[in-house]
């Protein structure tokens, strides 16, 4: 049996582990969370190194693929030093694939129930794939990544306009602590609402899972959400809150769905790949992550709340 371990420096309150069938091969699932310590991540990785088939990079990623163009995040790096042998994921390969599909799903499956295409990307740079996903299925989009990274109230309204940002604060917003743009560890847990009308405004509210349940507001009546790793803690919470239904981009697995960093790690493990992946470079990856998602029918799925 193949074995893939996602280390997260998110909330150990949401590890699972499950078996699946994956390309003609077991592969356990085993997500591990570190509540947020960096060092306990990087001791996992160190120790795990070549006794696993894939790791999935939990809570935090590699860096961002813009557009074609590599990110990498600096100031994790250390975190992962350890890694000599294993490969090394952190859903870029679904993220620029099975996400980028994402809209034309939704508006497939749904169909007029969407309503006006109207979405609202909480967080666009760590996932550009879904966010040019929605851009090319014709939606007008409100993208938060200035609002919840930074605390700038300045939407952007074009893929053109976060491309050119990303080009001028990524290079710096790299090298900075990960916590100070992204909730790890108990921070993933708090709820602080923050720019309301954008929520109101839109009809499909998309990006990280984390985003959304910490700055949505109370009410979410009739609204559209397009996520990916839920519990159903989640699930609840979005029905409460009067959402219409839930998208989610990765398959539900025993009663919650997997990020996509896990995923990721479970096909490259039941691929067999023992080379370190290069998102920069490496199109035949990509390729391959298409190709694999095709011959197992991987869509996204959707719920009614």
């Amino acid at each position: 049996m193949k074995h893939a371990v996602s280390i997260s420096i998110g909330s150990s309150k949401r590890d699972k582990k499950v078996q699946i069938d994956v390309l003609g091969e077991k592969v356990q699932l085993e997500r591990i969370g570190t509540d947020g310590n960096l060092k306990e991540a990087a001791r996992l990785y160190r120790e795990m190194d070549g006794k696993v088939d894939a790791f999935g990079v939990g809570g935090t990623i590699l860096g961002f693929l813009i557009s074609n163009h590599w990110y990498p995040l600096h100031s994790l790096q250390t975190v992962f030093a350890g890694v000599k042998t294993t490969p090394l994921v952190d859903g870029t390969g679904l993220k620029e694939t099975l996400e980028l599909k994402a809209a034309e799903n939704l508006d497939r499956e749904l169909g007029e129930r969407v309503g006006a295409k109207r979405a609202f990307m909480t967080s666009a740079v760590d996932r550009f794939g879904l966010s040019h996903g929605f851009f090319r299925a014709g939606y007008e989009c409100v993208i938060g990544d200035l609002m919840f990274a930074l605390g700038l109230s300045l939407p952007v309204r074009k893929e053109q306009t976060l491309i050119k940002i990303a080009k001028v604060l990524l290079p710096v917003m790299s090298r900075l602590p990960f916590e100070w743009l992204y909730p790890v560890g108990e921070a993933q847990e708090k709820r602080t609402p923050r720019f309301q009308k954008y929520f109101e405004w839109a009809t499909v509210i998309n990006g990280d899972c984390h985003y959304i349940t910490r700055y949505m507001p109370d009410r979410l009546d009739g609204k559209i959400i397009v996520t990916n790793t839920t519990t159903a803690e989640d699930r609840e919470l979005f029905r409460q809150s009067g959402v219409k239904y839930l998208m989610t981009t990765t398959p539900m697995l025993e009663g919650r769905t997997f990020g996509t960093n896990m995923m990721e790690a479970a096909l490259v493990a039941a691929a067999g790949i023992r080379h370190p992946i290069d998102y920069a470079v490496d199109k035949d990856y990509f390729r391959f992550m298409n190709e694999s998602i095709d011959k197992l029918g991987m869509t996204p799925n959707i719920q009614e709340l």
